[in-house]
C-alpha cells in the first residue's frame, strides 16, 4: 500500500530536522573555532602590546633596578622585626616618632666647591685696577691697598700637550790611550733598555689603552684628538702599539693571574657580544663575544680577566676554567653547565629583571599582579642581604644569618612559583619558564657565606665593552690569551 501524503510529509520533516541539527552542530563548531581563534589573536595582540610597552620602557624608561620594599597602601609580606631585636632601640624609635617636631629623612648636605676641587692646585687671580685708576677721583691722591675680597671660583681645563724626547748618549774617550793606539770609549746609558714597540712612551700607550677600553673611545676618534694635539698618529699605529705591547708586557701577568683564578674556590663569569671588523675569514656582521671571568666574594684580592672568543660556545668557559673546583656565579646561559667541577649559583638580579619586565604597563604598584608578588619576595631578599652584609663580617655568621632569615623566603618564593599558571606566550610565562629552568641553583648561595647573591660585580666589570661595542673595533686582543 502506497504511503499517504501525510506520511511522506512527516518523513520529509524528520529529514529536515536531522539536517538542521547537523547544520547547527557545524555552525556551533565554526563559532567555537572562531571564538578560539579570536581569543588566540586577542592574546597575541595583548602580548605584542606588552612587548611594545617593554621595549619603550627599556628605550626611554629608567634603567635603575632599585625598587621600593613596600607598596603604598599594602601590608608587607614579611615581618622584619626579627632582624633588629633591640628593645631599647625600639623604645627610642617610638619616642622619636612621637615628637611633634620630627622631620623626615635628613637630606645629604650639598657638596661645596672646596670639597669638589680638593687636591687640585689653586692659583689666585687678582682683579686689579689699571695704573691710571689708582688715584682718588676727589683729591687725586694715590690710593693705598687695604686688602682683598673673594669674588668667584672657576675650574680651568688645560688641554694636553705633547713633547718629543730625543735621547742622545754622550761619548767619552781617554786621550792618553788614544795616543797609544788603544782607544777607550764610554757611552752614557740609563740602564733601561727600550723594550716598548714603537716610538710611544709607556704613558702614551697606557693613555691610548685607557681611552679605548675604559672610556670606549675608538681609535678613529683618538686619531682626531692626536691631530688636534699636533701629532699625526694613525689608528693603525695605535692598534699596533696596543697589540704588541700588550702581548709583550701583559700576557705573562695575565697568565699568572689566570693560574691564581683557577686555584680559587669561588668565581664569577659573564659574556657580552661585540662586533669585530677586518677579522680574517669572518664577515664584519658576524657576532663575536668578550668573556669575563673574575674571582668571587671570598675575601681574597679580586682578579678580573677578559677572554675574547669568536663564538658563545660553552667550550670557552670549559677551557678557561680548566682545573677550577668550586662555586661559579653566572647568568642563565646553559653553556656554563659544561664546566665539569663547577657548582653553579643563580643570579637573583636576573630573576628580578625577568619579573620586572613581566609587570603590565601601569601595574607596578598593583599587589594583585603575580609579577609584583614575585618581585616582593626578591626585594625582601636583596634587603636582607644588604642588612646581613652590613651587620656581619665573618662568612660563617653570614651563612648562619642567611639560613635563618633568607631561607624561609626562598622556600616561600618557590612555593609561590609552583602556583603560577601564566598565559602561554606572555612575558610572565617567559619569566616563570626562566626561573623554573634555574630552580636547582636558586638556593645554592645558602651553602656558604662566601657565595655571591647576584652577578652584578661581573656585569659592572664587563660594562666598558657594552658601552663601546657599537663602535667599529679594528682588532681585540687586549687582556686576552694568545
Amino acid at each position: 500500500m502506497a504511503d499517504s501524503s501525510k506520511d511522506i510529509q512527516l518523513r520529509e520533516l524528520k529529514d529536515m530536522i536531522t539536517d538542521l541539527k547537523k547544520m547547527i552542530k557545524t555552525l556551533q563548531a565554526t563559532v567555537d573555532a572562531a571564538n578560539k581563534r579570536e581569543e588566540a589573536l586577542t592574546q597575541e595582540r595583548d602580548n605584542l602590546k606588552d612587548e611594545v610597552a617593554l621595549l619603550r620602557k627599556k628605550l626611554f624608561g629608567s634603567s635603575s633596578e632599585k625598587r621600593t620594599l613596600d607598596i603604598p597602601g599594602q601590608l608587607n609580606f614579611f615581618n622584619e622585626a626579627e632582624m633588629e631585636q633591640d628593645p631599647a632601640a625600639a623604645k627610642a624609635e617610638e619616642l622619636e616618632a612621637s615628637l611633634p617636631d620630627k622631620t623626615g629623612k635628613k637630606r645629604k648636605a650639598r657638596t661645596t666647591d672646596a670639597e669638589r676641587f680638593k687636591g687640585i692646585p689653586v692659583q689666585k687671580k687678582y682683579l686689579d685696577l689699571a695704573d691710571g685708576e689708582k688715584f682718588c677721583p676727589v683729591c687725586d691722591t694715590a690710593l693705598e691697598e687695604i686688602g682683598e675680597e673673594f669674588v668667584r671660583r672657576e675650574l680651568v681645563f688645560i688641554p694636553a700637550k705633547l713633547k718629543v724626547y730625543e735621547y742622545y748618549s754622550k761619548n767619552y774617550t781617554c786621550p792618553e790611550c788614544s795616543r797609544r793606539d788603544l782607544p777607550v770609549i764610554k757611552k752614557g746609558k740609563d740602564g733601561k733598555p727600550h723594550m716598548l714597540y714603537g716610538m710611544a712612551s709607556a704613558g702614551t700607550v697606557a693613555w691610548v689603552m685607557y681611552q679605548k677600553f675604559c672610556n670606549g673611545l675608538p681609535y678613529c676618534r683618538q686619531e682626531k684628538d692626536w691631530k688636534q694635539y699636533g701629532a699625526a698618529i694613525t689608528r693603525a699605529t695605535m692598534a699596533n702599539w696596543v697589540i704588541h705591547n700588550s702581548e709583550a708586557f701583559f700576557l705573562p701577568m695575565y697568565e699568572y693571574f689566570h693560574r691564581k683564578l683557577q686555584e680559587r674556590e669561588f668565581a664569577m663569569a659573564d659574556e657580552t657580544p661585540l662586533q669585530v671588523l677586518h677579522e680574517p675569514g669572518r664577515r664584519a656582521q658576524t657576532k663575536s663575544y668578550m668573556w669575563l671571568f673574575r674571582s668571587g666574594e671570598d675575601g681574597g684580592p679580586p682578579i678580573i680577566l677578559y677572554k675574547y672568543s669568536e663564538t658563545r660556545a660553552g667550550d670557552t668557559a670549559v677551557d678557561f676554567l680548566h682545573g677550577f673546583k668550586g662555586y661559579l656565579m653566572c647568568d642563565g646561559y646553559s653553556g656554563y653547565n659544561k664546566v665539569p667541577d663547577a657548582k653553579r649559583t643563580a643570579c637573583w638580579a636576573h630573576i628580578r629583571r625577568y619579573l620586572t619586565d613581566a609587570i603590565p604597563k601601569g601595574k607596578e604598584l598593583d599587589y594583585a599582579q603575580p609579577s609584583v608578588q614575585g618581585i616582593m619576595y626578591i626585594n625582601q631578599l636583596f634587603h636582607l642581604e644588604d642588612m646581613i652584609k652590613t651587620k656581619y663580617t665573618s662568612f660563617d655568621a653570614i651563612k648562619k644569618a642567611r639560613l635563618e632569615k633568607e631561607k624561609p623566603i626562598v622556600e616561600g618564593f618557590l612555593s609561590w612559583l609552583d602556583n603560577q599558571s601564566p598565559v602561554r606566550g606572555s612575558r610572565m610565562d617567559k619569566a616563570v619558564t626562566y626561573i623554573q629552568n634555574r630552580r636547582s641553583y636558586l638556593a645554592t648561595y645558602l651553602e656558604d657565606g662566601r657565595c655571591s647573591f647576584s652577578n652584578n660585580l661581573s656585569e659592572i666589570a664587563i660594562r666598558p665593552f657594552t658601552v663601546g661595542r657599537n663602535y667599529a673595533v679594528s682588532r681585540i686582543m687586549f687582556c686576552s690569551a694568545a
